[in-house]
């Protein structure tokens, strides 16, 4: 509920008011780097938190106590509450249109749409606001994971031909940094619509729960620094041996840095355990992760050294590639220009953080939730804010319906232009029952990019001096 209008709700809207309907959109930003947004998440909030029966006469004393306490004064609307219990048997006469999850939408247009269903209920509407607007986050995460991986969509190709492995290129390291459990479930799940590589067991939870998915996401036995500081700076080496003794079958990442990443690299790895790593095949490769240091530099001294020990070859498109059992994974900030460097993408995976589920907003997107339309006496009136002090923050008018236009594009039509035959929002909420369970295989295909989201650069022409474009995704902006 908002915070600001816990109370009687019919005392602050005119009277006869009939019907309150709003809308929810990611309002268009000029500079933003995201010009369009991938809608998810709304279906696990309305299984949450608003199906069934959430309205009980528990629940109506305990905001009674609650709010006459926090106001100093009877502000809470017992009545109205009561009405909903007895009338509807708890259950929330509210309409939720919406669009599919999963699809990726130009910002600027509505993405869902809430209107009471009684009369009696127009207040319900914007009641319900603080909840849904939370929307925003869920949203963001998927639209930033879609960013990086039309990144590494383009670059991956550009350096090896295809895009074989994409949706295994960035790994999800943010579940400690995130605020919350929930947030690191929501959060997590997010960045399973475009990506199946992930540390955040939450969010594979949620998608399991709440999506329909067994398994979205995978990983790998992976070393911390405890595990191998804990034998003594000494004995790095027998640590490091240690991972590929107990996990001979399988790749195997091992972060490489608690002492000094080039020495780790030269004389352990490419020297003392030169056979062992040998050993290993593509299926079972070591991957080698550095923790620290300057991205760029770090990395590309890294690999230099590992091809010096190891050797490389050069792949079709002309970019050198490590052995297939050695790769690297680079997860502590990113910023590779492996183009410039003559090295494909293929030799490095990627792994996000705190960048991807926490370093964001409800403003990355400009998210907001308005009312649109209402009815007042029998008749309709479109109504809509316009702040002269910003007039980016302007409103849409009226009822709302998403469509095409002439020329293929989506646009949102105000003012109950729209024909409810072409709306391409979905009616998935109705009287406390949900009317659409979207599997996550079902809004990844949705979420999947196009030929347009992936424009590659040039071929590169052999020598190693780069086409111009390298991949640079650092703390979560690039």
């Amino acid at each position: 509920m908002h915070p600001m209008i816990s109370g009687p709700l019919t005392e602050q809207y005119p009277p006869n008011v009939s019907k309150i309907y709003s809308y929810f959109e990611c309002r268009c930003k000029k500079g933003s780097p995201f010009n369009e947004v991938v809608f998810f998440g709304l279906q696990y909030l309305l299984k949450k938190y608003l199906t069934g029966a959430v309205v009980t006469e528990e629940k109506i004393q305990q905001a009674k106590v609650f709010y006459q306490m926090h106001f100093r004064q009877t502000v809470f609307d017992e009545d109205g509450w009561r009405k909903i219990l007895e009338k509807y048997d708890g259950r929330l006469p509210i309409r939720i249109k919406a669009v599919p999850e999963g699809r990726v939408v130009p910002r600027g247009n509505v993405l869902f749409t809430v209107e009471n269903t009684d009369p009696e209920f127009f207040w319900l509407t914007n009641y319900v606001e603080t909840m849904l607007v939370q929307m925003w986050y869920p949203i963001t995460v998927a639209t930033v994971s879609r960013e990086f991986k039309k990144i590494l969509a383009k670059h991956l190709r550009a350096s090896s031909g295809s895009i074989e492995g994409l949706d295994t290129r960035l790994h999800d390291f943010g579940y400690r940094g995130v605020s919350s459990q929930e947030s690191a479930a929501l959060g997590g799940a997010a960045h399973l619509v475009n990506f199946c590589s992930t540390d955040t067991v939450a969010g594979l939870l949620m998608a399991q729960r709440y999506y329909s998915c067994p398994m979205a996401g995978f990983s790998i036995p992976a070393a911390e620094h405890s595990t191998i500081i804990s034998w003594g700076r000494s004995r790095e080496k027998e640590a490091f041996e240690q991972m590929l003794e107990q996990f001979p079958t399988s790749p195997v990442s091992v972060v490489s840095d608690s002492y000094d990443i080039f020495k780790a690299c030269k004389h352990i790895w490419g020297d003392k355990l030169k056979d062992r790593v040998m050993e290993r095949s593509e299926d079972s490769c070591l991957v080698i992760r550095p923790d620290s240091g300057d991205p760029t530099e770090t990395l590309l001294q890294v690999i230099q050294i590992l091809e010096e020990c190891f050797g490389s070859s050069v792949n079709s498109m002309g970019y050198k590639l490590l052995p297939s059992y050695l790769r690297i994974i680079q997860g502590d900030g990113i910023d590779l220009g492996s183009i410039e460097q003559g090295w494909s993408s293929e030799n490095v995976f990627f792994g996000c953080g705190s960048a991807l589920l926490q370093k964001i907003n409800r403003d990355t997107l400009n998210c907001a939730f308005k009312c649109s339309y209402v009815e007042n006496n029998g008749q309709g009136m479109d109504v809509y804010k316009l702040p002269m002090t910003d007039p980016s923050k302007g409103s849409k008018k009226g009822q709302l319906t998403l469509s095409r236009n002439s020329d293929g594009l989506l646009e949102t039509l105000e003012k109950g232009v729209g024909k409810p035959e072409e709306d391409l929002l979905v009616k998935v909420f109705e009287n406390g029952s949900l009317l659409q369970d979207y599997s996550l295989e079902e809004i990844r295909r949705k979420a999947q990019l196009t030929e347009e989201d992936e424009v590659a650069p040039p071929r590169h022409n052999g020598e190693h001096k780069g086409s111009g474009g390298g991949l640079h995704i650092l703390n979560g902006q690039h």
